[in-house]
């Protein structure tokens, strides 16, 4: 790909809790890391998965903006669940953010999180 690469930071959604970014931004393509429901504010995650879900897509939406795009710039997203019986709870949630736009999307089962989270999130988005 060409274009500049810039790293993407914000205050606004959790600090990377390893060796990566938040997002990369290269040319219009923004990747995003995969956020968990931690408040950026105090440090926190909330219990249930339709709370985690909430933070998850603040913090989403929040790395975003930063990067100069929003959730309607998504095209790909990576859902990671705990227990894939949260599916249904988790969508419900990421339904309201994403409303009519609906981008590629895949859901995965994974043993475990960052952190104790139940649910982690990255995106693709393109900026056109």
């Amino acid at each position: 790909m060409k274009g500049e690469r810039a790293y993407i930071e914000t205050n606004n959604a959790p600090k990377a809790i390893g060796p990566y970014s938040q997002a990369v931004k290269v040319g219009n393509i923004v990747f995003v890391s995969g956020q968990i429901g931690i408040n950026p504010a105090d440090g926190t995650i909330p219990e249930t998965i339709e709370a985690q879900t909430e933070q998850v897509m603040k913090n989403l939406c929040a790395v975003l903006k930063a990067s100069g795009a929003s959730i309607d710039d998504v095209v790909k997203t990576t859902v990671y669940l705990t227990d894939i019986n949260d599916f249904a709870s988790m969508n419900r949630v990421y339904e309201r953010f994403v409303k009519e736009h609906r981008p590629a999307r895949a859901c995965i089962e994974v043993s475990g999180l960052p952190r104790g989270a139940r649910v982690e999130i990255d995106a693709i988005a393109v900026i056109t």
